[in-house]
């Protein structure tokens, strides 16, 4: 009995489920992937110093277009990625209000927009009030907000969403796990940007020791907030395997869940590493630049997870079941 109620409630949910149009989920992924290209912009301009090298805004030397040469090339190239993804938001946030998407997904369209013109408007304020901390950091915060609701929408637009099916279960800490993932991830981006913004990212110039410790003289704020950021980054690599393997032992016949859980862990060492080299290097461009964007994905690979775990996982209810069965017996 059980399993035809199970059979009629996919039958209902895939009738009901709205079908959106798969151009409109490619397109959302495109604008995903463009704001990805955005975040390692703004990365690259904080890596290359080049945040005023282009002292006046909305135009750079009074022009649309002034002469890409020295670090005008990375401020102004990010500044028009940032016009295209805002350009591409408009019409992102238009074509979904008049989509079959579902209201919640409609609405995210609407935020993002309101979203973007905020950090639009961040971006401008940082450079005419030159570089303040405050609007810096959430400059750079909005940045991965924003990231995160563009993923968002691409998740919730795909195909592949509406052919999820809950399935109950006793093992489902998974949702608990991933969403305390993505709330430590954002904490540590957000420690990631005060301290870039402070120039904190070389006040402890050894890794993985401290000043050749495991603790280090906290002489400075400097030191304060580089060496969170490196606590709660190990604490991140620790939850991120945790949650893997939580995955990899009762979920294992469930990709939705198990490939995100595996790809976050991954990408988790792997910024640990760049962190590490940021470090060694002395914070050359690349690296420093490439541990920006990651940081990013590692926090949309989480949000992932965290939407997907609650989409798949449903607790099993005890009652449910003992009123069931008489009926089976019948």
């Amino acid at each position: 009995m059980s399993s035809t109620l199970d059979a009629r409630a996919r039958a209902d949910d895939e009738r009901d489920a709205p079908h959106v149009s798969k151009w409109l989920h490619a397109y959302a992924v495109l604008v995903a992937a463009c704001t990805a290209i955005l975040v390692f912009a703004g990365g690259l301009v904080t890596s290359t110093g080049a945040a005023l090298s282009v002292p006046d805004w909305p135009l750079s030397y009074g022009m649309v277009f002034p002469p890409m040469v020295g670090n005008v090339r990375f401020e102004h190239g990010h500044r028009m990625i940032a016009a295209t993804v805002g350009m591409l938001t408009v019409v992102l946030a238009i074509w979904l209000h008049r989509s079959a998407a579902e209201r919640r997904v409609r609405r995210l369209g609407w935020l993002a927009l309101a979203a973007v013109v905020t950090q639009g408007t961040l971006g401008g304020l940082t450079v005419l009030l030159l570089l303040p901390t405050e609007i810096s950091v959430a400059h750079a915060c909005l940045g991965q907000t924003f990231f995160c609701i563009v993923v968002a929408i691409a998740l919730l637009t795909s195909p592949g969403w509406r052919r999820l099916r809950a399935s109950t279960t006793e093992h489902t800490s998974l949702r608990t796990r991933a969403v305390w993932l993505t709330a430590i991830v954002f904490a540590q981006l957000l420690i990631g940007a005060i301290m870039r913004h402070t120039g904190a990212g070389l006040a402890i110039p050894d890794f993985p020791l401290a000043f050749g410790a495991v603790v280090p003289p906290f002489d400075s704020a400097g030191i304060v907030v580089h060496y969170t950021h490196r606590v709660v980054g190990t604490l991140v690599a620790v939850w991120a395997i945790v949650t893997a393997v939580h995955a990899l032992r009762w979920h294992r016949a469930r990709p939705a869940l198990l490939r995100p859980a595996l790809l976050v862990a991954v990408l988790a060492l792997v910024q640990v590493l760049l962190g590490g080299i940021t470090v060694w290097t002395q914070k050359s461009v690349v690296p420093t630049t490439f541990h920006v964007l990651n940081g990013a994905l590692i926090l949309a690979t989480s949000l992932v997870l965290s939407l997907r775990s609650f989409r798949v996982l449903e607790q099993r209810d005890a009652r449910v079941e003992l009123v069931a069965r008489p009926q089976e017996a019948a």
